[in-house]
């Protein structure tokens, strides 16, 4: 019997990066359009990165998950400085989204979104439960190191490499790291992230940090064995002393909430694939994708 495999895609992390790759360096009047003026070049990449992860993994459910408005976030709500720094987003891009979102739901990939959360939560969420309800392998499609803290043995991120895509499992992040994947959001307090304004510890960095994890274990701990931290550290317990607060905020912006209470109900029947190849086309060919189908029976 063939075993469930879920797909949980972060949609605007995919959708995003088709933009902007075959975007780059391009003018508005210059990016991929239909005969009828519809932007279409993110969306090209988008439906056939999708049908292909279907194809080549095997998947018997799927979701794809977006985030509400950045504003709307508790973690914006609670923090105002919190991914400040993002740019607004250019209108091809945006059409493309709405685009999208209604022609998922035409084809019947189910969608999720749920306010104040991100869908880093929602992709959280849904792997934990899948994970204590199944015995089947989960799948993240996205490109964000975050989400490397949910790593478990059923549980593995596919991560976009130059040429080529892996399967990054819970066994590939130990042999790198050294820590479990839980301790990788005390890896991100520590270290911040630059692209959504966590400030982590000022002067504190990717030589420092990871070790000090893999010998503390957990940035409470080392806090608490702060004034017998090891000798060769000492460079950094100022630095520590004075950046406390701010190791704390960070880690709670780093950490994936992991029980949305709106999900307790969902079926994962609800997620189940049931495609139908010919209906796809059609609707690739209203939009005037050219995209490569195989779909294999779902």
């Amino acid at each position: 019997m063939k075993q469930d495999t879920l797909l949980l895609i972060d949609g605007f992390n995919l959708l995003s990066r088709g933009y902007f790759a075959t975007a780059y360096n391009k003018t508005e009047d210059q990016i991929q359009k239909s005969s009828k003026g519809q932007y279409t070049n993110a969306l090209r990449i988008f439906f056939q990165k999708l049908f292909n992860l279907i194809n080549d993994h095997g998947i018997t459910h799927l979701a794809v998950a977006w985030d509400v408005k950045r504003e709307d976030t508790s973690r914006r709500q609670k923090y105002d400085f919190y991914k400040a720094s993002r740019n607004e987003l250019p209108l091809p891009l945006i059409q493309q989204y709405e685009t999208l979102k209604e022609v998922l739901n035409m084809i019947g990939i189910k969608q999720l979104e749920m306010s104040p959360y991100e869908a880093d939560d929602i992709i959280g969420t849904l792997s934990t439960k899948w994970t204590k309800e199944t015995q089947g392998s989960c799948l993240i499609y996205s490109n964000d190191k975050d989400l490397l803290q949910l790593l478990n043995q059923q549980t593995s991120q596919i991560i976009a490499k130059k040429k080529e895509e892996i399967i990054y499992t819970i066994n590939h992040f130990k042999s790198e790291y050294g820590i479990d994947s839980k301790q990788w959001i005390d890896v991100k307090a520590l270290l911040g992230d630059k692209s959504d304004n966590i400030p982590g510890c000022p002067g504190v960095g990717e030589k420092s940090a990871l070790p000090l994890v893999q010998e503390y274990h957990s940035v409470e701990e080392l806090f608490e064995k702060i004034d017998q931290l090891d000798k060769k550290y000492n460079r950094y317990k100022k630095k520590l002393t004075e950046g406390r607060e701010s190791v704390f905020i960070s880690k709670e912006l780093a950490t994936i909430f992991c029980e949305i209470t709106d999900f307790d109900m969902l079926n994962f029947q609800e997620l189940k694939l049931a495609l139908s190849q010919d209906h796809i086309l059609a609707v690739m060919e209203e939009l005037e994708l050219k995209i490569k189908l195989n779909l294999k029976a779902v």
